[in-house]
């Protein structure tokens, strides 16, 4: 049960971007229904940053996680499109506006120790000339979506190519 009223806040963006987003996997929206009567700690999203022509995704090398895209916690009053923002441009350097819809939403645990959670992806497009700003220690990188990448999350590269999917056939609303 939350009574803080910003996590309230980000609990509420995220429950609305969770039942809009193109993709679900995992059940999320189900899981959703019921996460509220308990923890739901931390909320996390992500963005999923392609090239116009939706060849290449950039990723983060996180120190134990391998390759993922640029993401993390929502902080509290945060809705978790800000957070995604603020993520991305922490993580890479890289500001640009993300996509209306969000693309995805899940159920993950990022740690093998912390319980499932609700996480959010959102995407952009941004020019691959940008340079790329990482933190210390977790270096960014632009990667070919026809190329997988070793990930601690082995469905996402499945997940982000059948989300590009959606953008070329112009089914993402």
């Amino acid at each position: 049960m939350i009574h803080n009223p910003l996590e309230q806040r980000s609990l509420d963006a995220a429950v609305f971007d969770a039942r809009s987003a193109t993709l679900e996997f995992d059940q999320a929206r189900s899981w959703l229904r019921s996460a509220p009567a308990g923890p739901m700690e931390p909320l996390a999203a992500e963005v999923w940053v392609l090239d116009p022509a939706l060849e290449q995704i950039v990723l983060i090398r996180h120190r134990w996680r391998g390759l993922v895209p640029p993401g993390g916690k929502v902080e509290p009053g945060e809705s978790p499109r800000q957070g995604a923002a603020r993520e991305l441009a922490e993580e890479s350097g890289l500001r640009p506006r993300l996509l209306e819809r969000p693309a995805a939403v899940a159920v993950r645990s990022f740690h093998p120790d912390w319980p499932r959670t609700l996480s959010l992806s959102y995407a952009a497009i941004a020019d691959p000339a940008q340079p790329l700003t990482a933190e210390v220690g977790q270096p960014a990188l632009w990667r070919r979506l026809d190329e997988d990448w070793g990930t601690f999350f082995p469905q996402d590269p499945d997940r982000v190519r059948q989300y590009v999917k959606t953008l070329r056939t112009g089914a993402v609303g």
